[in-house]
C-alpha cells in the first residue's frame, strides 16, 4: 500500500524534473502527479525570482526565475517546444514531421519559437514582479503547465506513431482525477489571489483557464497533424500553458 502511494510522485519527479530520486522501473504513475512537480518547482523558481527581483531588479529576477524552471526540468520541456514547432510549422506530411521531431537538431521554426517564448515569459514575469501579488502568477503558471501535460494521459488521447513515452503513459489519467486537479488548481489560484484582493483572485483564475485553453488548442493541432501526442508535444503543451498563463496575468493585472 505504501509503495503504491509514493511510487507515483517518485516517478513524476524522475520523469519531469532534474531532482534525484530513487530508481524507478516505470513512468506509468507520473502524469497524475505532474501538478505536484509543478507546485514544487514553481515555488522554488518564485523564491529565486522574488529575492533577485528585490536584490537587483525585476528583470534580473525574471530571468533567474525562468532559468530555475529550465534547469529544474533539464530543459526537456523547452526542447519539446522547439521540436514540436519544427514538426508543426512547415508544410510537410505526417511521417516527415515526426521524423523531423525525432532528429537531434533544431530548425529555424524551433529556434524562433523557443527564443520568442522565453522572451515573452521573462518580459511578463518582470512586469508581474513589480505588481502587488504579481509573483503569484509564476507558481500558478507552473502548476497549470503540468495540469495540461497530465491531460495527455487520458485514455482517449491518441498517441503519435513511434512514441514510447506516449505509449507508456497512455490511459494513466482518469477524467475524474484530471477534473479534480484542474478545479483544485483553479480554486487554489483564486484563493491565493484573495490574499491580495478580489481582482487578483479573478486574474489568477483566468490565467489558469486561458493557459489550459491554449494547451488544448496545441493538442488539437498535434492530433490533426501528427496523429497524436508524443513526449515533445507534452513538453510543448506545458510551455504553451505556462506562457499563456503568465501573459494573461501580466495583461490583466496591469
Amino acid at each position: 500500500m505504501s509503495r503504491r502511494w509514493w511510487s507515483g510522485p517518485v516517478e513524476a519527479f524522475s520523469l519531469l524534473s532534474a531532482v534525484r530520486m530513487p530508481a524507478v522501473g516505470s513512468v506509468r504513475g507520473a502524469l497524475p502527479w505532474a501538478p505536484l512537480v509543478g507546485l514544487v518547482l514553481g515555488a522554488a523558481a518564485t523564491a529565486v525570482a522574488w529575492a533577485a527581483g528585490r536584490a537587483a531588479s525585476p528583470l534580473v529576477g525574471a530571468v533567474l526565475g525562468i532559468a530555475v524552471l529550465a534547469v529544474a526540468t533539464r530543459g526537456l520541456h523547452l526542447d519539446g517546444l522547439a521540436d514540436t514547432a519544427d514538426g508543426l510549422g512547415p508544410l510537410r506530411g505526417r511521417e516527415k514531421a515526426l521524423a523531423v521531431m525525432r532528429a537531434g537538431d533544431v530548425g529555424p521554426f524551433g529556434v524562433a519559437t523557443l527564443v520568442l517564448t522565453l522572451l515573452l515569459q521573462v518580459a511578463c514575469l518582470a512586469q508581474l514582479l513589480t505588481l502587488d501579488g504579481g509573483w503569484l502568477a509564476l507558481p500558478v503558471a507552473a502548476v497549470t503547465a503540468r495540469v495540461a501535460m497530465a491531460r495527455t494521459g487520458l485514455a482517449d488521447v491518441p498517441i503519435a506513431e513511434g512514441s514510447s513515452l506516449g505509449s507508456a503513459v497512455a490511459g494513466t489519467v482518469s477524467r475524474g482525477w484530471l477534473a479534480g486537479v484542474a478545479l483544485l488548481t483553479l480554486a487554489a489560484a483564486a484563493g491565493a489571489g484573495l490574499l491580495v484582493d478580489p481582482g487578483t483572485a479573478l486574474v489568477l483564475a483566468a490565467a489558469v483557464a486561458v493557459g489550459l485553453g491554449c494547451s488544448e488548442g496545441l493538442l488539437a493541432r498535434a492530433v490533426d497533424r501528427l496523429g497524436g501526442v508524443n513526449g515533445d508535444v507534452m513538453g510543448a503543451m506545458g510551455e504553451a500553458a505556462a506562457t499563456a498563463a503568465l501573459l494573461t496575468a501580466a495583461l490583466l493585472l496591469a
